[in-house]
């Protein structure tokens, strides 16, 4: 039963979902990686990477979602695998944990990872109070990460180690402070500074900073957003890391029907040739990453193809990856420990949650009285993918209370609800509609519009819940499915429009199942299995 989706079909082997990729045809030879983009259909956003003799290492933005700052591993670019996250919960607040407000779409920003000196270190600074930067270190990047120091904030940040020892972080629209080595906090005396001001064909904030150094230059990677334009990917060398810096347009495409591909890095392989991973809004699936050639003209870090175009397929001179966990997993709830590529909504209550209750089963108990799903503690979530994907979940509901509901969702700001509903000593499947309106500076739930689509009673204590994504086409439409058989479907309620909304939740629609009481807490439901499936055309 278990499936994992990693990130690319083969030609040669179709894994149809365990073992597979993200869902796309590929032809793999000995020496050689075809892909074809996006790269990984799914909300992987703020890419940074870096690289250890032939292991790259690449890291993202999951903000509310806990354990946070995942931790990907691939040996060709595009098979790729979460191997790690950087903590399991961030406590500067009480909104971590669902209380006095919540961080939808804050949290976790965007990261900085870097190999140096024999070490990794990750870098970032949540968007939320106290404002303060963490960042951390580890010997292997699979196993545990170690807090180094709590600093400054510093918004969209690029760590960076120069040749000389000399650490810098460089931020927001141009910014660059000096560390002290020990990376405890900024060094007395120490270079802090505005390298320069935007020009005037430019609005709002440059960001997304990603800094390398080659051939004795620095390479400072920034998105803008030019006047009446899209968003695009710049590029500020200079000779000097304190400047003069000169800049340069390197990625400005609407690839795909789709705009906005921006906001990224530049990796090099063992053989010296360079790579750009550059992510791309993509409406309800989120902002998917797509990888291209990075071509050094004229000392200028230009990607994409010849034309400066992100290509549809191409092939990377790297023997393919052979990845064991994906990003995105099926799960029988058998193991000791939940599959690592399950995140929480907000911090867990680990005392309401189990895999040891009952064995081969995920218990998820009620353990605070909420009356919507967005203040709901132990919702446990994973990625959609496109361009089409399947989510199936078993849910055993015979020991749900009064007033709890329980089920399965497309989850976001705007959220479609497959749940169980109990009322007395009955019980209801119903399809509905969840919008969440926040607070801006607080993001407390101010109100949830509900609208439900479809109600029938259950008789059964066991019921199989479905939801069908399609994401081709900007679709973004998912169809809801019933059975208490895992055999006989039927649909339930409407179709269904997912969105991406980066004023709430700021990120991709996700597959959520959750539990939660609207009256007293004591009761549980045992989630047996929750399985993915392709539903694409492979082409």
């Amino acid at each position: 039963m278990i499936r994992k989706i990693g990130f690319l079909y083969t030609v040669v082997v179709f894994f149809n979902c365990g073992n597979t990729s993200q869902l796309k045809a590929q032809s793999v030879s000995n020496e050689t990686t075809a892909y074809t983009n996006p790269v990984i259909w799914a909300d992987l956003p703020d890419l940074s990477i870096t690289r250890s003799g032939s292991d790259f290492y690449l890291i993202s933005t999951t903000m509310h979602l806990m354990p946070g700052a995942p931790v990907m591993k691939s040996k060709d670019l595009v098979h790729w695998e979460t191997v790690s996250y950087v903590f399991d919960r961030l406590t500067d607040n009480s909104k971590y944990d669902l209380l006095d407000g919540t961080v939808y779409g804050r949290g976790q920003w965007a990261s900085s990872i870097r190999h140096h000196d024999g070490k990794y270190y990750v870098l970032f600074s949540p968007n939320d109070e106290p404002f303060k930067s963490y960042i951390f270190s580890t010997d292997d990047p699979s196993g545990k990460w170690k807090l180094v120091s709590r600093t400054d904030h510093f918004h969209d940040a690029s760590l960076f180690f120069d040749d000389d020892g000399r650490v810098y972080v460089f931020y927001e629209s141009g910014m660059i402070r000096e560390l002290k080595s020990d990376l405890s906090g900024p060094k007395e005396g120490g270079i802090a500074m505005k390298l320069f001001e935007r020009d005037a064909e430019e609005t709002g904030l440059l960001e997304g900073s990603q800094v390398v150094k080659h051939n004795g230059k620095y390479y400072l990677l920034m998105i803008s957003w030019p006047k009446n334009g899209r968003r695009r990917q710049l590029c500020y060398r200079a000779d000097n890391i304190t400047g003069p810096y000169e800049k340069k347009v390197i990625l400005d495409d609407n690839f795909a029907g789709f705009s906005n591909v921006a906001q990224g890095c530049i990796i090099d392989d063992e053989n010296g040739n360079w790579y750009g991973l550059v992510f791309q809004d993509r409406g309800g699936v989120g902002r998917v990453p797509t990888l291209m050639p990075c071509r050094w003209v004229d000392g200028w870090p230009m990607l994409g193809d010849e034309k400066g175009r992100v290509p549809a397929e191409g092939k990377i001179p790297l023997k393919a990856y052979d990845n064991q966990n994906g990003i995105i997993s099926s799960d029988d709830f058998s193991s000791e420990k939940l599959n690592i590529n399950w995140q929480w909504n907000h911090n867990p209550v680990n005392k309401a949650w189990s895999l040891k209750d009952r064995q081969g089963y995920l218990r998820l108990k009620t353990s605070r009285v909420v009356d919507n799903i967005y203040l709901a503690p132990n919702t446990i979530t994973q990625r959609m993918y496109g361009p089409k994907c399947s989510g199936t979940v078993s849910l055993d509901v015979s020991e749900m209370k009064d007033g709890d509901v329980a089920g399965f969702s497309a989850f976001n700001g705007d959220s479609g609800l497959l749940s169980v509903v109990a009322i007395g000593d009955e019980k209801y499947i119903t399809m509905s509609t969840n919008v969440v309106q926040l607070q801006e500076k607080t993001k407390a739930v101010l109100s949830v519009e509900v609208n439900e689509m479809a109600r029938i009673p259950l008789k059964d204590d066991k019921v199989f819940f479905r939801i069908d994504a399609d994401f081709n086409l900007k679709k973004d439409t998912a169809q809801f499915y019933y059975s208490t058989d895992n055999k006989n479907w039927k649909p339930i309620g409407q179709e269904f429009k997912m969105i991406f909304d980066y004023r709430r939740f700021f990120m991709g629609t996700k597959f959520a199942i959750f539990n939660y009481a609207t009256k007293n807490i004591g009761g549980f439901v045992d989630v047996d299995f929750f399985e993915i499936n392709d539903t694409s055309k492979i082409k």
